[in-house]
């Protein structure tokens, strides 16, 4: 990570290349390229904290020794809760399910709002520290007292045109590369499509990391060499991006690489305080492949994308509530239901350790699946039921403990459906449900909030599996799916934050004696994944996946006898 000043806005920047031990940049073919695990290479990844400020002092190459800025919280601590009914945040609707839910405890005081938590520090690497030349301003008077409830409470990403600011990169790299004697890169859409798919997922998730594998991606079109710059800013001023990079030796390096001959842009516009994302990949090739054109626009470099069950219909971003009333406190607690219909929350105590277990609901004996997810984005984790009737139900979470009536999201049909749950989509903060039918064909069914889920797009087919699992298995910032198969084995399906699963050769775990298995997040740090897994004999094992294969497998102390998974 790499932080410069400007009179009028805050910047950060980020570089990666393909990595050699000896030149510090790969020049072969793909194929050859060096092994990496995800987290060695890549992805580097700072994640943007609540704003405040740390002391640079001896922080290697930092000239000024003075506090530094911090970006804004990606989930910030001031927004409140809408009201049922009000846009965005639908009313409640529909008949309970035969189910029953530990109701909250009254009180008789007025509602509080919560504290806002303390304000942790903005962590880099030190080897994205170490070329950091000048240690980054406080940000205007503008942008931080604009940090307002109105607005920061809504999505991220702002679907804005970016064909001006693409435009201008790409002008502004080539003026710079003859201004140095070298000739000017060329542009290729498929190659700006990457760019630009990765621009809106780190915009969308407040994150800036690089996607490790950009150079086997298949839109890289097989390069010999190649590397990728990012960038943010508290403004729209594109021309600044390119400028931030000229005053960074490793991004510099890579904008006058006389290797590189085509690169491809994407800038994405967020409602947050660094308002654009800016990302370039650029690639050498010993023949340009098809499709190379000249500059953005031509050969239909910007055709407006096609709308997907991906995009958001409502933009919800959530407060950041107390829950340690609530019946579900954290993404690390392990929920499961038992035989006799209860629902059981063993919650996180960190270092995979859990308390004691707690009844947080009952007759759930005829659901067919239990999920646990922030359904409507309001911060309280809730229940969306498939049961063996052919329903599907949700019971909103409440903060304070309990949860509300249940509402019906369909009516019939679904108990013959696989179903999965969460982030699939990158562009979307509400949670998606794929659902894989007895023919094999899985569907993405967007999130409407407390409405019907009826509207369906179909995204693969030829799948075969009795249960599938949401969780990011390769640590790319990616929802993949795990799909038990009949015979035991798991597939793994990777996403790529759009509707479809990647097209590529299927990784198989063999666990033919897991009979469920719940992602978890936190349970080993702050942002770590893993799965819980049911397996025979009465075991729970916990495995983490932060580093993007199994790792560390540990059992889970408990007496589970007789109980299932929730997701």
């Amino acid at each position: 990570m790499k932080k410069f000043a400007a009179p009028a806005a805050v910047a950060m920047l980020c570089a990666l290349a393909l990595v050699s031990p000896a030149a510090g940049m790969y020049s072969g073919p793909p194929e050859n390229a060096p092994s990496v695990q995800a987290g060695a290479l890549g992805p580097r990844t700072v994640t943007l904290g609540p704003s405040g400020t740390a002391d640079d002092g001896g922080a290697p190459d930092v000239e000024t020794g003075t506090g530094s800025p911090l970006a804004p919280a990606v989930e910030p601590v001031i927004t409140p809760a809408s009201p049922a009914g009000e846009e965005g945040t639908p009313g409640t609707a529909g008949a309970p399910p035969a189910a029953t839910v530990a109701a909250p405890e009254t009180t008789t005081s007025e509602p509080i709002a919560p504290e806002p938590p303390s304000l942790p520090p903005l962590w880099a690497p030190e080897s994205e520290l170490a070329h950091n030349k000048t240690a980054a301003p406080a940000p205007p008077a503008s942008a931080t007292e604009s940090l307002t409830t109105e607005s920061l409470g809504t999505e991220a990403l702002v679907p804005d045109s970016n064909t001006a600011a693409i435009l201008t990169v790409f002008n502004e790299i080539n003026k710079y590369r003859v201004s140095k004697d070298l000739a000017p890169v060329k542009y290729h859409p498929t190659v700006a499509s990457m760019a630009q798919e990765w621009s809106n997922s780190i915009a969308s998730r407040d994150v800036i990391e690089h996607r490790a594998s950009f150079w086997t991606d298949p839109r890289a079109l097989n390069p010999n060499s190649g590397g990728e710059v990012i960038a943010i800013r508290t403004d729209r001023d594109a021309a600044q991006l390119v400028e931030w990079w000229k005053k960074s030796e490793g991004h510099n390096a890579m904008l006058l690489d006389p290797r590189f001959n085509v690169m491809g842009a994407g800038i994405s516009y967020t409602n947050n305080l660094f308002t654009i994302w800016g990302v370039v990949n650029f690639f050498g090739y010993t023949t340009l492949p098809a499709g190379t054109v000249t500059s953005p626009g031509g050969g239909g470099a910007f055709p407006p994308p096609p709308p997907t069950m991906c995009d958001p219909a409502v933009k919800h971003m959530p407060p950041t509530l107390d829950l340690s009333s609530a019946a579900i406190n954290s993404a690390a607690d392990l929920v499961t239901i038992n035989a006799s219909g209860q629902l059981i929350n063993r919650p996180s105590t960190g270092n995979r350790t859990f308390g004691a277990a707690k009844v947080i609901g009952s007759d759930f004996g005829t659901a067919k699946e239990v999920f646990t997810t922030d359904w409507d984005r309001d911060g309280a984790y809730d229940l969306l039921t498939q049961w063996t009737n052919g329903d599907l139900t949700l019971h909103r979470g409440i903060a304070t403990g309990g949860f509300q009536a249940s509402v019906t999201l369909g009516s019939g049909g679904w108990e013959t459906l696989t179903l999965a749950v969460g982030g699939w989509c990158a562009n979307n903060r509400l949670p998606q449900l794929v659902a894989l039918d007895t023919a094999g064909n899985l569907y993405l069914y967007p999130n409407k909030g407390l409405g019907d889920l009826s509207a369906r797009t179909t995204v693969a087919s030829g799948l075969a599996a009795r249960k599938l699992s949401m969780v990011d298995y390769d640590a790319d910032g990616f929802q993949d799916l795990l799909a038990i198969r009949f015979d035991g084995g798991v597939q793994l399906y990777r996403g790529a934050g759009t509707p479809a699963p990647r097209v590529e050769a299927r990784l198989t775990v063999d666990w033919t004696d897991v009979t469920g298995i719940r992602p978890l997040r936190d349970v080993t740090a702050l942002n770590s994944t893993g799965v819980a897994l049911r397996r025979a004999n009465d075991v729970v094992q916990y495995w983490d996946l932060s580093s993007g294969s199994l790792a560390s497998p540990s059992n889970i102390t408990g007496s589970w006898a007789g109980q299932r998974l929730a997701q």
